[in-house]
């Protein structure tokens, strides 16, 4: 029998299905993965690719090496879920209380596998090769992609491409952008040190929790005062806590937040400012103050010439008006650690559904799947051969 790989990756469709399913209803939280990993190796064993488990971890690299010499192209995906309760009603509902995959990890992780089984079986025709990165831990600090790299799950790459369904995007559409993609995502923490006293004697006190209001408006100046207006950047004050009861004042306070940043510069005057105004505001007040800020993934920069040569596959493979030039989101994601070793970009598929990421009644339309397949498959080809050779030129005898 004879099929292009786009054929048959559809033909492979309903086994993505049960391959995805079976991850949502089993999902496992980050930097504690342990039965996903070891279905990923076992399906990628299956298919006579070289296998690595345990890589930075938890992640697996499979290694398909073409029967023609050339470049190494890596296709990356990601197989950590979320501490969040899955509240809609559907078969493969997650089966583990209080977890599940409210971002869509488990379609990349399905997409993948299924690129790799069609392209094991015409790995004779391939001019070079391809490394296939499952990786663990996206979704919490610091991130699984830094400790793959460091464990060499990028040797010998020459370039990499990454994909994310987009939940509330329209169902068929692609959403692509060259340069700044995310943004660098950071945390700080800062434990404000005053003097508790009664409620009805203020004036014995060192009132932190005034100190910290006083404190959170502060710092609502630096991206509005500080940072030059046409360079964006976001401050968060995600939670202040301070007291237990109505009538105490009381001797301690605490102050969580994130910081968005594409520009080095930005990121670096917001986190010297943030100490600068906490030490200042609390030492005004008789307060002493203890700042932590914690640096996390660096902003994403999409390579402009891959990012072209997926946006033009997108238009001949979905339709030019499939294809979606997406604004930059103050979203973080660590596939921009990869894009600071090789050149790549990461790109997006409509889910077409109603609820976004991190919700508990997400879910996404799961041909999205073959949208992902075949815009690696695409990639692939078009790099490895310099355009000449397309996929569904390419023939799968079974």
């Amino acid at each position: 029998m004879l099929e292009n790989l786009f054929g048959r990756l559809e033909e492979l469709y309903p086994d993505l299905v049960n391959f995805r399913r079976d991850l949502h209803m089993y999902p496992e939280l980050s930097f504690k993965e342990e039965n996903t990993p070891k279905k990923i190796a076992a399906f990628l064993s299956t298919l006579g690719i070289e296998v690595k488990t345990g890589v930075g971890g938890r992640g697996v690299v499979g290694f398909l090496k073409g029967g023609k010499p050339g470049k190494t192209v890596a296709l990356r995906a990601d197989f950590d879920a979320l501490p969040i309760q899955d509240e809609k009603e559907v078969e493969y509902k997650s089966r583990i209380p209080g977890v599940m995959h409210a971002c869509g990890h488990d379609i990349h992780t399905a997409a993948l596998l299924g690129v790799a089984k069609v392209l094991s079986e015409v790995k004779d025709k391939i001019e070079g090769n391809v490394v296939f990165i499952h990786q663990f831990a996206e979704e919490q600090l610091p991130g699984g992609a830094k400790f793959m790299i460091e464990d060499g799950c990028l040797e010998g790459v020459d370039v990499i491409y990454g994909a994310h369904v987009a939940a509330t995007f329209p169902t068929g559409s692609v959403g692509v952008r060259d340069g700044y993609s995310m943004a660098a995502y950071d945390s700080f923490e800062i434990e404000i040190y005053g003097k508790g006293a009664h409620g009805a004697m203020p004036h014995l006190s060192v009132d932190p929790l005034v100190t910290g209001c006083q404190l959170v408006l502060n710092l609502q100046q630096i991206v509005s005062r500080r940072v030059n207006p046409i360079k964006p950047a976001v401050l968060t004050i995600g939670s202040f806590n301070s007291g237990q009861t109505f009538n105490v004042i009381p001797g301690t306070g605490k102050i969580t937040g994130t910081v968005r940043t594409f520009d080095e510069d930005v990121r670096d005057l917001i986190e010297k400012t943030i100490g600068e105004i906490t030490k200042t505001t609390c030492e005004g007040a008789g307060a002493t103050s203890k700042y932590n800020y914690r640096r996390g993934y660096p902003a994403l920069w999409n390579h402009p010439e891959e990012s072209k040569r997926v946006e033009e596959l997108a238009n001949n493979l979905f339709g030019q008006e499939k294809v979606i030039h997406i604004p930059q989101a103050m979203g973080g994601e660590d596939f921009a650690y990869y894009l600071q070793k090789v050149p790549g970009t990461f790109f997006h598929v409509g889910g077409g559904h109603e609820y976004p990421h991190h919700h508990p009644m997400f879910d996404v339309e799961e041909k999205s799947m073959l949208q992902i397949g075949k815009l690696f498959i695409s990639s692939a080809f078009h790099y490895l051969t310099d355009g000449k050779v397309k996929p569904d030129q390419v023939q799968v005898q079974r």
